[in-house]
């Protein structure tokens, strides 16, 4: 056994390891951290099959982006996973078996379809990256759209899910403000000038004539 194969044995032992504590761990932040362990592993399986795009993809993408906003978010949220987990051990023997049903469909596919496909002419001489290219934007193209167009899809529908109106929440309409005028934000009152009349003291003279003088002589 060379170096190669040991290696893979132990990503895919690791990988199948932090596949699994994704699904039983307790808290959503050691379960969101074991899925980028995960990625991580099979990204090095990648590397192991010379498909070094899509590891580098991977890594970049899913690691690097996706999954530390998802830890983030996880973070953020106050999750009461003792409510989520109620019922989990009443579920469990259907949850197994569909997941059975789904793993033998799987294998039966991807075993069945692995002797089949013919291999697809690659000429000598192109990297991983432009090979990857050229047959995904000339036979698969259409498969492509449709991810693409499923993609935009989720996200218009995730934004209309978390889209709420909320009465407390303060907004302003365009449209109304283009509309204003200067007479519906200021209007102009003419009034009237008024003078209050001097306060005469017993003495017959005006108490602010003598503060006046009073305070010029100081």
């Amino acid at each position: 056994m060379d170096v190669t194969s040991v290696l893979f044995y132990v990503f895919s032992a690791v990988l199948l390891f932090s596949a699994f504590m994704v699904v039983t761990a307790r808290n959503t932040v050691h379960a969101t951290l074991y899925l980028m362990l995960a990625f991580f592993q099979a990204s090095m399986v990648w590397m192991l099959l010379r498909a070094e795009f899509l590891a580098i993809t991977l890594v970049l993408v899913y690691l690097g982006a996706v999954m530390v906003l998802f830890l983030f978010v996880v973070m953020m949220l106050d999750i009461d996973t003792e409510s989520m987990r109620t019922g989990f051990w009443r579920h469990l023997p259907l949850a197994a078996l569909v997941a059975a049903l789904m793993a033998g469909q799987i294998s039966v596919v991807v075993m069945d379809g692995f002797g089949k496909l013919p291999a697809p002419p690659i000429e000598p001489g192109l990297s991983n990256t432009m090979a990857l290219g050229m047959l995904l934007y000339t036979e698969y193209l259409y498969p492509l759209e449709v991810a693409a167009v499923l993609l935009l899809v989720a996200i218009i529908a995730a934004i209309a899910l978390t889209l709420r109106e909320r009465k407390d929440t303060k907004h302003t309409v365009a449209s109304e403000q283009v509309k204003v005028r200067k007479s519906d934000r200021l209007r102009v009152v003419k009034m009237d000038a008024v003078v209050a009349p001097l306060a005469v003291d017993s003495e017959g003279g005006a108490d602010g004539a003598e503060g006046s003088e009073g305070q010029a002589k100081k």
